[in-house]
């Protein structure tokens, strides 16, 4: 009887042997697969940029409002297709009404684009612009660079941020600096073009009611 049970263990030593044995030839099969299916000279590894094109990011729709951060707030006009090459490749065109530009994003690369803000968002940004400035003591050429980077950013609470702390709730000219009035003036329209575009209301009553937020109402006033 022992001797039939040390036989059965030896058998079983000799099975998981073979096993890895034979995963060992499935792999090594396995990589020279990868091996011999590299792309050849004759290949054009350009056809998976077609295949991704369609499920890339969010699909926007004609006339719908986006966000290109550093134009701002633009309208889809058209969707077209061009062909470059052997590549079919589908792209928005983008009117941005205030700098009067057109752009052309392919819809592959629209990582950029986003989509206008909720009302909910808008509602934060005006409690953003009702908050004191902060007040920063480095000097202005970098505090220029880094208000420059948040406008550009698109995102809209970083350009409520800079509309907020460059008010200086006066419409005297002195009281700012060319540099910081261009600023302020850049970060403004940029907001209030998003401000119309999600509240659907005229330009006259955005400004009201961002003037009202930041304390300028005297300065609405005297322009009407």
């Amino acid at each position: 009887m022992p001797k039939k049970k040390k036989v059965k263990k030896t058998k079983k030593v000799k099975k998981t042997k073979k096993a890895k044995s034979t995963n060992k030839v499935k792999e090594s099969i396995k990589v020279s697969d990868k091996k011999n299916t590299l792309p050849g000279p004759d290949e054009k590894p350009e056809i998976k940029k077609i295949k991704k094109q369609p499920t890339e990011k969010r699909i926007y729709n004609l006339k719908d409002f986006v966000v290109y951060p550093k134009h701002g707030v633009g309208k889809i006009t058209a969707i077209e297709k061009a062909k470059i090459g052997e590549i079919d490749i589908q792209f928005y065109k983008i009117l941005v009404e205030k700098e009067k530009l057109t752009l052309t994003v392919p819809i592959n690369q629209q990582s950029k684009l986003r989509p206008i803000a909720s009302i909910n968002q808008i509602n934060k940004c005006v409690s953003i612009l009702k908050t004191k400035p902060k007040i920063k003591r480095t000097m202005w050429s970098r505090r220029a660079q880094e208000y420059d980077q948040k406008i550009n950013s698109g995102k809209i609470y970083e350009l409520a941020e800079v509309v907020k702390d460059l008010n200086k709730n006066t419409d005297i000219i002195a009281d700012q600096s060319y540099s910081e009035r261009q600023l302020f003036e850049k970060a403004y329209e940029r907001l209030k073009s998003e401000f119309e575009a999600v509240l659907k209301t005229s330009p006259e009553e955005v400004q009201k009611k961002m003037d009202k937020a930041l304390g300028r109402t005297n300065i609405s006033e005297n322009v009407e």
